[in-house]
């Protein structure tokens, strides 16, 4: 009977501490709740949408605030009360509209605070400070007679009032990053863009971006002279051996090709595989040196004929028939076979290898989102990475990918975008374009 009483006791004793570990940890617990953004701010706008997550493992959410103080006035950007207890976790947007709520530029503090579900109401708070700025950027055009072609090159100089995020120049859909440069001691930013070979004067947006870090964006249309610009048609007949000696090539490279007969392979290729190849083209210009690498004029390949123009319209035709068109992108120059052929000018090789429609290609990287690009070689004598002096030898020609025959491809890109080489490979339009206009804004700093 003794030891049931201190049995009895004992079990007492244990029921009472569990009882009482389990109140104290489920309704007296002492854990504050945490809370943390979904990303950094820093800076905000004129409008900012960000997430908070709120959490509390013990006992739960009760209450959470989000305020926001400027100049000793505070906004209520969210608030929440929860009905139940043991909502573990919550994520909420939180929008701050400067303009609604009258902030101005200069620092502001977020606070988010919560409340848990514990007898205790545990409570803690976030104190974020922020920079407003809801004033754009302000863009300067320091460079004058922006005359351009259609499928030709421009370049702006300018300048902005705040450090930025973003800056170029946008052609309808096409943007053209501008990069820092100093010109005789003035900070100042330079962008080469092209236009589209069916750009008219009437209906060609060009206009300067500039947008910074707390999302304010600018916009100065640049005024500019489009000239009238017509370009060839050219007929091209494909013959059954061009065919069988061609297409084997593609399929031997993707084995997927749709397609049944050696005619519907070369319209996919023609039409398909030409835009994937754009594409391809497009990725590997988008990072470039974001200084100038190359100097004085592009050279051209030497003693060579030209044999296709930049812009041509090009229809081909099978037994009298219309069955593809594209346009070239490049000038075409033929020479004896496997010819040397020299890169247009300094820079770094960015890409070697075989590409498509373009067989084996090297195109080189000349800073300032400046590219050329050599296509159909027979052989490639330098590597990707390489530093590439002007008149080095980069290759032989051939008659790899979409050719008829030996021949270099040569094609100019500016931000990605094909423009034509015979500017570069003038000394005059060069002088004219980009040499004076670098001259006058180093005079006028």
């Amino acid at each position: 009977m003794k030891n049931f009483k201190q049995y009895l006791i004992i079990l007492i004793v244990i029921l009472i501490s569990g009882g009482s570990w389990w109140f104290f940890s489920a309704y007296y617990e002492g854990e504050k709740p945490v809370m943390r953004l979904s990303e950094p701010i820093d800076t905000i706008g004129r409008k900012r949408i960000f997430d908070i997550i709120a959490t509390d493992k013990k006992s739960g959410l009760r209450n959470i605030l989000v305020t926001i103080s400027q100049d000793k006035k505070k906004h209520t950007l969210y608030s929440r009360d929860y009905a139940v207890r043991g909502i573990k976790e919550k994520t909420f947007s939180i929008e701050v509209n400067s303009r609604d709520l009258k902030l101005h530029d200069g620092e502001a503090l977020i606070k988010i605070s919560a409340v848990d579900y514990s007898l205790r109401k545990n409570s803690s708070a976030l104190d974020v400070r922020v920079t407003i700025d809801v004033t754009p950027p302000q863009i300067y055009l320091l460079s004058s007679a922006h005359y351009i072609n259609p499928g030709g090159t421009c370049i702006a100089i300018y300048n902005i009032s705040e450090k930025v995020v973003k800056n170029g120049v946008r052609v309808g859909g096409d943007f053209f990053t501008g990069y820092p440069v100093n010109l005789a001691g003035k900070d100042c930013y330079i962008a080469y863009f092209a236009l589209p070979l069916d750009a008219k004067r009437e209906n060609t947006l060009i206009e300067i971006v500039a947008g910074d870090k707390a999302g304010n964006e600018s916009l100065n249309s640049l005024p500019c002279h489009i000239k009238s610009r017509k370009f060839r048609a050219d007929s091209i007949n494909i013959t059954d051996s061009f065919l069988k000696r061609k297409m084997p090539e593609f399929q031997q490279r993707n084995d997927s090709l749709p397609g049944t007969t050696p005619l519907e392979i070369f319209q996919y290729v023609n039409r398909q595989e030409r835009l994937d190849n754009f594409k391809t083209i497009q990725s590997i210009c988008g990072k470039p040196e974001s200084r100038q690498l190359w100097r004085g004029t592009f050279l051209r390949m030497e003693k060579a004929a030209t044999t296709a123009r930049f812009g041509d319209r090009r229809t081909y035709y099978y037994k009298g028939k219309a069955v593809s068109r594209s346009i070239h992108m490049g000038i075409d120059l033929a020479s004896t076979k496997n010819a040397r052929i020299a890169a247009s000018n300094s820079g770094i090789t960015v890409f070697t290898g075989y590409l498509g429609i373009y067989g084996n290609t090297v195109i080189i990287d000349h800073g300032l989102g400046l590219s050329s690009l050599y296509a159909h070689l027979g052989t490639i004598k330098v590597k990707q990475g390489e530093t590439v002096a002007k008149g080095d030898i980069i290759g032989y020609t051939g008659a790899s990918g979409l050719a008829g025959g030996d021949h270099l491809h040569f094609s100019i890109l500016v931000g990605g975008r094909f423009v034509d080489p015979l500017e570069w490979w003038d000394s005059h339009w060069i002088k004219d374009n980009v040499e004076r206009k670098l001259a006058a804004v180093s005079r006028s700093s």
